[in-house]
């Protein structure tokens, strides 16, 4: 591994002069700097992690919250995920991945251990009791998820409420009447997952404003709830023609459930998705979806929080405005006629 010496022997210098010229705390002419820039390039030299904290007092890190309880659906959780490392990583930062479902302890734990420089917290419930502890401990912060109060914290998400809202309207606009909504689990409801709050409210603003006849079905991920809750749906509205998934866990279980009791898509019932954004594809009838942009919402939650670090940010709510993709899955009411 080279080492500091290694660059100050190569660029002629002492070991001191190249720490001064990586941690920019003394001044040192032109030409050293650029003897001791081309000796690094040239071996390849890289800070040791440690050290740089010591000099800048940062650690380079980026604590993220994502708990990975039974019922969240991982592979979407770990989009976001993603995103966040992807874009972290252009700002020289690691991202420490805090899993386990530890609430407010976790959170304090990492801070008083000044693991790392700032935290990002998702899966943010309703009235979630991280949000005190957040405040409290004057650490920049980014909430992924926006909750009923916000206390002054920066957030990013989708905008849920208006999501809904799209998927309404782009049934109604069709001729739909009846539609349904197919949403994430019981417990996840019971939980006070906010997105899921909002998603619902803004279901049914949207019908009530379009005078839809709406229901709403929580649905867990298993062969047998999304059969009772299929059946449970036709019983209760056989006029039912419209129906929004806001399940991506349930999702394939749901088109399937459909096709086994002869319900043709989009001649019977026209299907709007909310998911990731190249969930259209993946089915024999390419979907009509609101893609879920965990990219942007990523990418958005590293850069406030850098700017937090920076001190060149005040708190700010962000909802991405949604998008609607039409696909295959939806059609005119009663027409048995592809749009889109």
């Amino acid at each position: 591994m080279v080492s500091i010496s290694d660059v100050a022997r190569d660029a002629g210098v002492s070991s001191s002069t190249v720490s001064y010229a990586l941690s920019g705390k003394r001044s040192i002419s032109a030409e050293t700097r650029r003897r001791v820039e081309a000796s690094i390039r040239k071996l390849g030299y890289h800070p040791h992690a440690g050290a740089r904290a010591l000099a800048s007092s940062r650690t380079n890190v980026l604590a993220l919250a994502t708990p990975l309880r039974t019922d969240v659906h991982v592979p979407v959780m770990m989009r976001f995920v993603a995103s966040v490392v992807t874009c972290a990583r252009k700002y020289d930062y690691d991202v420490l991945l805090l899993t386990n479902d530890e609430g407010p302890e976790g959170l304090r734990r990492v801070v008083n251990s000044a693991m790392a420089d700032a935290l990002l917290v998702m899966d943010i419930e309703a009235d979630d009791p991280r949000i005190p502890v957040v405040q409290a401990l004057s650490r920049p912060a980014v909430l992924i998820g926006v909750p009923d109060d916000p206390a002054g914290l920066s957030c990013v998400d989708l905008d849920f409420a208006a999501a809904a809202r799209r998927c309404v309207n782009h049934l109604a606009d069709l001729g739909h009447e009846h539609v349904a909504l197919i949403g994430p689990s019981p417990a996840v409801h019971q939980r006070g997952t906010n997105f899921v709050g909002r998603f619902l409210r803004g279901f049914r603003a949207a019908a009530r404003e379009r005078g839809l006849h709406a229901t709403n079905q929580p649905c867990a991920p298993t062969y047998d709830a999304v059969g009772d809750c299929l059946d449970k749906l036709f019983a209760d509205r056989p006029e039912l023609t419209g129906l929004v998934v806001h399940n991506e866990a349930a999702l394939g279980t749901i088109l399937s459930g459909l096709r086994s009791r002869n319900k043709r898509i989009p001649e019977d019932i026209s299907v709007v998705a909310v998911g990731p954004d190249d969930m259209a594809t993946n089915w024999s009838v390419p979907l009509t979806t609101v893609p879920l942009p965990s990219n942007d919402v990523g990418r958005i939650a590293v850069e406030m929080v850098m700017s937090q670090l920076d001190g060149t940010s005040s708190p700010e709510i962000r909802l991405l405005t949604p998008q609607l993709n039409p696909g295959r899955s939806t059609a005119r009411r009663g027409a048995g006629r592809l749009t889109g």
